[in-house]
């Protein structure tokens, strides 16, 4: 068999960004390797910010988010720009075709709604959604609402990574099946959250992957993305009682 070098690449790409994901997007991670370094001063002054800080929920899932969004992009984009040599709009970035699957969208958005409703109540969802977390009283503008754009920016790097990178930069060899190829190490990063949650990665995997293979966009595919993590947080939010508090009336109702 032919040696396919794009495959192979789009392979240890893959592997490389979620190593560094994984690693990174620990902030201790990082302190450790400024300390290695000799940087004393520099890792003194990020693990303060990220524990000491009034703000440092705020900081530490910023940071996270902004990991995602360095590595899923980065080196994805090197690839195709220096390497493959090919336009971005043939991994998805395009917005030709965006809307061809809006049906698939809202059916998707009302199978997910009760869902959504159904698991809030779970201990494991209140325990790990938002991720930043807010206390009962506190108001919800500035901090929450900047959380919310960094997490759904985190969603265009993640989709355009899977959807994008890693579906069709196999497609050529896999055809249909760069789905499932794809599918495999996106249900793998949601280990660690709630059981349901990792179950319907996978078949939330299935179905956006096809979207993307046929629309040859991923636009519809974040939507969907941050329409669910729209309705997660908020969910969580009313759970834990945080719209109860006349702080966030007052937010939202001026």
């Amino acid at each position: 068999m032919q040696f396919d070098y794009k495959v192979t690449l789009v392979c240890l790409t893959t592997a490389l960004v979620l190593t560094c994901t994984h690693y990174f997007g620990d902030f201790r991670f990082l302190v450790s390797i400024l300390l290695d370094l000799g940087f004393n001063g520099l890792a003194i002054k990020l693990q303060r910010l990220m524990l000491m800080h009034p703000d440092s929920g705020l900081f530490q899932a910023l940071y996270w988010a902004s990991v995602i969004v360095f590595f899923y992009l980065a080196l994805p984009a090197i690839c195709i720009k220096w390497i493959f040599r090919e336009n971005f709009i043939e991994y998805g970035a395009g917005f030709e075709g965006a809307l061809r699957y809006y049906r698939l969208y809202i059916w998707m958005l009302i199978v997910m709604v009760p869902l959504v409703y159904y698991f809030s109540a779970t201990e494991s969802f209140i325990k790990m959604y938002p991720f930043y977390k807010v206390s009962p009283g506190d108001s919800l503008f500035p901090k929450f609402l900047v959380w919310e754009l960094f997490y759904f920016l985190q969603f265009v790097a993640l989709e355009f990574f899977f959807r994008g990178f890693m579906l069709h930069g196999t497609k050529h060899r896999f055809g249909f099946y760069s789905i499932f190829f794809m599918m495999v190490p996106y249900c793998m990063i949601h280990f660690g959250k709630p059981m349901p949650e990792t179950i319907a990665a996978i078949i939330a995997g299935v179905i956006l992957g096809y979207m993307s293979l046929k629309s040859r966009n991923i636009w519809l595919g974040v939507f969907v993305h941050c329409s669910v993590a729209l309705m997660m947080d908020v969910s969580a939010l009313i759970r834990q009682g945080v719209f109860e508090s006349q702080a966030v009336a007052v937010w939202l109702f001026g």
